[in-house]
């Protein structure tokens, strides 16, 4: 089964987690962080889920899953082991819908859940198909190793140069020629090694206009970068 890569805004939109262990915790921890309302279905939940529901952070019903209860959602996940309420949920989410996802039960999913790496807003997703989640993980680790703070540093600068340039209502073509300049530069290795003298010149010759880190609001670099 071939899936279409893609995120999904989750913002403000109702989801379902059906289970209260290990599992299910990341789910739901991963859908407040995207700020979704998230109902948890399921006797018993994790320690974790227990603060969240206290803080009100999500809601739980602490019952079994019944036939029905994934209508009105957008999305849900069955992150249980008992195959029949995965198969239930399976079917009523194709009635009502609603997208599903089924931990390990890649047959019975309308999307996957990729391993992420962040570095700021670089976001790199890694997904096997549904074949093999943990080696998605370590795929997901080795990249950490590859692409360092230095890349969300990149990414930070970069986003104050393109409003330097739309400040000067630079033509698409200067756009294009400076961030490929910047993009082919020693950039990476300037931020990974704090030269900042390196980076100003690069700047006055890529940008040109006076543009610095000073200027750009960046004369202090992430503390991650330390």
């Amino acid at each position: 089964m071939k899936y279409y890569p893609m995120f999904l805004r989750v913002a403000d939109r109702r989801c379902l987690v059906v289970g209260g262990g290990k599992v299910a915790e990341q789910k739901v921890t991963a859908l407040v962080e995207a700020a979704a309302h998230v109902t948890v279905i399921s006797p018993v939940i994790t320690s974790n889920l227990q603060a969240l529901t206290a803080a009100q952070a999500i809601t739980h019903h602490a019952r079994q899953y019944a036939s029905g209860d994934v209508r009105g959602f957008f999305l849900a996940f069955a992150a249980t082991d008992d195959e029949q309420t995965q198969e239930q949920l399976a079917r009523d989410a194709q009635s009502a819908g609603v997208l599903l996802n089924v931990v390990d039960r890649p047959g019975l999913c309308d999307f996957i859940v990729p391993a992420v790496m962040e570095q700021g807003d670089l976001v790199i997703a890694t997904s096997t198909g549904g074949a093999s989640p943990a080696l998605a993980k370590r795929i997901r680790h080795d990249l950490q190793e590859s692409f360092g703070p230095e890349y969300a540093e990149a990414l930070r600068l970069l986003r104050r140069v393109r409003g330097r340039l739309a400040a000067r209502s630079a033509s698409p073509a200067d756009r294009r020629r400076v961030f490929t300049a910047l993009a082919n530069s020693p950039l990476l290795e300037y931020l990974r090694r704090r030269q900042t003298d390196a980076i100003d010149q690069l700047l006055a010759e890529t940008v040109g206009d006076g543009v610095s880190l000073a200027t750009l609001g960046m004369d202090t670099l992430g503390a991650q970068l330390s």
